[in-house]
């Protein structure tokens, strides 16, 4: 008597096999490097020559917005609409200035003058311009300041 094997069944299984060793050896090998180095407390090469070749710029951590303040007309300047912020020590104004080709200068003003308004307000201030597509600007309040030991906000923790 002879058996056949259904289509269904039976007919790849040392394939799907060998993939499954595949990945095992595979996962194993990747959970060994960073054993490996805590061994030898050397760094793997290609680790070593990435951080060689990345540029240490510090660059500030900008934390997603908990308000936004848009200049209008009729509307509030920056100084009232920070005063109508919970005060935080971790706090920072962030104003964001895009401007289109042959509007830097312009930028430069327009955010320095926000800029001014808002340290004369006691905020912490950050200033990001940039090249764009249209003239814009706006600012950001964010809780993204580092606090020293033993430094707490007023606020709930």
């Amino acid at each position: 008597m002879t058996h056949v094997l259904s289509p269904s069944r039976g007919r790849h299984g040392w394939q799907i096999i060998l993939a499954d060793l595949a990945l095992i050896l595979f996962l194993l090998t990747l959970s060994a490097l960073p054993a490996a180095e805590a061994e030898t407390g050397r760094r793997l090469a290609a680790r070593a020559v990435q951080e060689q070749t990345t540029r240490k710029e510090t660059r500030p951590e900008v934390a997603a917005a908990q308000a936004l303040f848009r200049p209008v007309a009729g509307g509030p300047s920056l100084g009232e609409w920070l005063k109508t912020q919970a005060p935080d020590p971790r706090a920072t104004l962030t104003i964001f200035a895009i401007y289109a080709k042959g509007g830097e200068a312009a930028a430069w003003a327009r955010t320095e003058a926000l800029a001014a308004e808002a340290r004369a307000g006691g905020a912490r201030v950050r200033t990001i311009i940039a090249a764009g597509p249209a003239d814009e600007i706006w600012a950001s309040l964010a809780y993204d300041a580092k606090m020293a030991d033993g430094e707490r906000s007023g606020g709930a923790s």
